[in-house]
Parts: C-alpha cells; sequence; structure tokens
C-alpha cells in the first residue's frame, strides 16, 4: 500500500470515530461537508467515488453496522428526511467541485451509484434491523424526485436522442431547483450554474445555425439546429426579428411603464390587458384573452386597488399573469394555456409572455418555474401526444433566446430595390444576421463580434 492510501485510509478513520462519538446531529453533518469539500480537492476523482460508496452503500452490506465505516451513525432511526437532505447535500458538494474542474464524466459515475445499488437484489436480509432501516432509506432516495434532479446533471452527458423528450428541456427544471428553498444551497447553485451554461449553449448554437444556414457554400453538419422545428427555424426567427424600429416591443414596454408609473392598482390592470393586445391582429385571440384575464385580475388584491403601483406590485400582477397563462396551481396547465393552444395562439401566447417580461424582467424566474411545471406535468405523456405542447415550449425557446440580453438579431433587405413598407413583407427577401454581445467586464463593453456569414 502506498504512502498516499495509507494518508487516507487515515483521514478516513479519523472522520468515522469523530462522527461516532457523542456529538450533535448538526456537528456531525458539518463534519462530513468538511471531508468531502477537503477529499474532493485534493483527491483523485476516482478515489473520491470510492469513498463516497464506501461511506453511503458499501457500508450497507456489513452484517454489523458498527464493524464498517459509515456515514448513518449520526441517525437516528426516523430521522429519514434529515438524512435524505445530508446526503443530497454531500452529492452537490461534489457535484459543484467537478463541475467547476470539468470533470464531467465522474458526475455521471456518481449519479450512477445508486442506480447500480438500485438493481442489486438483496438475497437476504440482514441481523441487524438498523441496517434493513437504512437500505429502505436509500432505495427510497434513489426512488424519488430529489435522485431525479440529480440525474439531470449526468442527462448532457447522454444523447438527447436516446431520452425522454422532457430532457430537451431540462434549463426549465434546473431553474425550478435553482429557486426551490428547501434544496441544499449547493444543489441550488449547481442547478443554477448548469441552467446558464445550457442556455448560453443554446443560444450560441442558435446564432450559429442561423447564420451558417443562409450560406450557400456552407457545411450543413458543422453546426447542428439546436431546436427540432427544421426548415421553419429560419422564417420563424425572421417573423420575431421583423418587430423593430418604433413599434417593437422593447419600446412599447417602456412606453407603456412610464404611462403607467402612477397608476393606481386597479388602473394598472386595465392598462396592462391593453397592453398585452396591443397590435395582436388575431381578434378570436383578443377577445379569449380579454374576457379570460378580466375575470382572472378584477378580483385578484382589490383590497390594494387603490394602491399606487409599485415595483412589488408590478412583480406581483406579472407573477399573475404568467400563472393565467400557464398553469395557476402549479400543477396542471391553465384552462388559458389548454384553451389558446389548442385554438392554434402558440405563437401569440409566447409573444404576449415576453411582453409581460419585457416590462418586468424579476418575473422571468418566476415564468421559467412556470414552464416546469408544465414540463412535469406533460413528462407522463409519450411524445407523439405532446406535440402541440413541445411545439410551444420550442417556439418559447427561440423567441426568448432572440431576446436575450447578450445576443441581437437584425433584420437586413436583400433586395434594396423592393417596397419594405408594404403591409405583407416578403420574408425571402431578407437575411438575418446575429451578434453576441462581448461581456462588460471583459472590457470592451459596446463592442459587439459578429457571427453573421
Amino acid at each position: 500500500m502506498t504512502a498516499n492510501m495509507l494518508q487516507k485510509n487515515q483521514v478516513n478513520k479519523d472522520f468515522i470515530k469523530s462522527n461516532s462519538k457523542q456529538i450533535s446531529l448538526q456537528t456531525a453533518q458539518e463534519k462530513t461537508y468538511k471531508f468531502l469539500v477537503e477529499i474532493v480537492q485534493k483527491w483523485s476523482p476516482e478515489d473520491v467515488i470510492k469513498e463516497f460508496k464506501l461511506l453511503f452503500i458499501d457500508c450497507l452490506d456489513s452484517v454489523d453496522l458498527n464493524s464498517a465505516p459509515s456515514i448513518y451513525a449520526m441517525f437516528s432511526e426516523n430521522n429519514e428526511q434529515e438524512f435524505r437532505h445530508t446526503l443530497k447535500r454531500c452529492c452537490y458538494i461534489i457535484v459543484n467541485n467537478w463541475d467547476s474542474q470539468r470533470k464531467y464524466k465522474y458526475i455521471k459515475e456518481l449519479v450512477e451509484l445508486f442506480v447500480n445499488y438500485q438493481i442489486k437484489i438483496w438475497a437476504a436480509k440482514s441481523c441487524s434491523t438498523k441496517i434493513n432501516i437504512f437500505q429502505r432509506w436509500l432505495i427510497n432516495f434513489v426512488n424519488s424526485n430529489d435522485y431525479e434532479e440529480l440525474k439531470l446533471f449526468a442527462l448532457k452527458h447522454k444523447e438527447e436522442n436516446k431520452t425522454h423528450w422532457t430532457n430537451r428541456y431540462t434549463t426549465y427544471l434546473l431553474v425550478a431547483q435553482s429557486f426551490d428553498k428547501n434544496n441544499p444551497k449547493e444543489q441550488q447553485e449547481a442547478a443554477l450554474k448548469l441552467s446558464k451554461q445550457m442556455k448560453d449553449k443554446f443560444k450560441f448554437e442558435l446564432a450559429m445555425y442561423l447564420a451558417r444556414s443562409q450560406c450557400a457554400n456552407s457545411s450543413e453538419t458543422r453546426y447542428r439546429n439546436p431546436t427540432i422545428l427544421e426548415n421553419n427555424v429560419l422564417h420563424l426567427i425572421k417573423t420575431i426579428v421583423l418587430k423593430k424600429g418604433a413599434f417593437s416591443h422593447e419600446n412599447i414596454a417602456n412606453i407603456f411603464l412610464k404611462q403607467t408609473q402612477n397608476q393606481t392598482l386597479k388602473e394598472f390592470k386595465d392598462s396592462l390587458q391593453k397592453y398585452l393586445i396591443f397590435s395582436v391582429e388575431r381578434q378570436d385571440f383578443v377577445e379569449t384573452l380579454k374576457q379570460q384575464l378580466s375575470d382572472k385580475l378584477s378580483l385578484w388584491k382589490k383590497e390594494y386597488d387603490e394602491e399606487t403601483i409599485s415595483k412589488e406590485l408590478l412583480l406581483r400582477t406579472c407573477n399573475r399573469v404568467i400563472d393565467c397563462l400557464t398553469t395557476e396551481k402549479g400543477r396542471e396547465p391553465s384552462q388559458l394555456f389548454v384553451l389558446l393552444l389548442s385554438q392554434g395562439h402558440t405563437f401569440t401566447l409566447v409573444i404576449v409572455l415576453l411582453k409581460v417580461i419585457l416590462i418586468c424582467k424579476n418575473a422571468r424566474s418566476h415564468l421559467e418555474i412556470r414552464m416546469a411545471d408544465l414540463i412535469g406535468y406533460y413528462d407522463k405523456y409519450p411524445e407523439e401526444e405532446c406535440q402541440w405542447v413541445i411545439n410551444f415550449i420550442e417556439i418559447f425557446n427561440i423567441t426568448f433566446a432572440i431576446y436575450a440580453e447578450n445576443v441581437e438579431y437584425n433584420l437586413i433587405n436583400m433586395k434594396q430595390d423592393e417596397q419594405t413598407s408594404q403591409p405583407m413583407v416578403n420574408l425571402d427577401a431578407y437575411r438575418v444576421f446575429s451578434q453576441l454581445k462581448v461581456d462588460a467586464q471583459s472590457g470592451d463593453k459596446g463592442t459587439t463580434r459578429s457571427h453573421s456569414p
């Protein structure tokens, strides 16, 4: 045995010994977290996985729990929830460190430790009642939503076509994790970081695909289409970007905020409904939205109707509108969501949601959590039965990527002799140019890097 391994064994023995003393649960938990932070930063990933497996899994093969190193010594037999919280936090301490070190394959190996445990067939029960209880705890974890959330961190290393259709929209599930105060802070941080990585990757791939798809001599395989809309993507993007100039969605949003800043909540509710349907051409959509939103908002927070609109009331009102348009109870689609999509108003619904976020950027996280709720609801249905929902999510992804803060899209008329003031614009005459804005922290504030062909 090498000197390095001897040192590791001694560290492990000292750690187990300290946890077996009669100390408080909180103190034992903190010792555990500190121990894992230390080894994940100093040891090889292979050794960390072995140690983690020894502490949480292999010890449960023992006839006597006291004869093997174990993390379970700190828990009483009726403390499963505290065990679950401890296990989750330990996992995310390791995930966070390996993610920052780009050791992605080991995250997948860590997650799969539990899969292998779940499928293991126990030939006989242990003589120890305690071990039987702890075995059940671990199996309960593997069958829980907590483990499903952990698996999201390994999904990005699998081929998308081999996983469930909802895994294409993992970023929203991660956002929901990052804002769940019941999750350990390490899990919230890891989820927020991975969600941002996935959003940035989608925005970059969309910009590069767009550039190359309009270039005749470009390789079709160099940049893949990050959506599943195939040939409709280019036309959809042109339609979205077309709304520029004095009547752009951003300008209308800014005008609306200035005009309503001194209104009462009651006045603001009425103004908001008018703003959301402004410039919507489909009259059937307008009537449906007006009736439904009026019914939902008129009685909502009526006790605050005479108060002047504030940032807090603006956020709460926008969150309420988002609920009406997606899922009011966080469990199932709202009646308005189903009604609008069933009537073919998918694109218009996405634009209305965009207009809500343009007047209240802080409502973005609430909207993405509601997207996660919708995905979670339809998760139990096969892909072929969810095409209308998938189409909505894809259009939502593209629209919000185009209106992201660090990407700028411009529509340029390539046939200058054509009249562009006509009501029906020939989108085939236009090409879209995308630019990724350079981070202000890099010292190049105000400059852009073009990704147009």
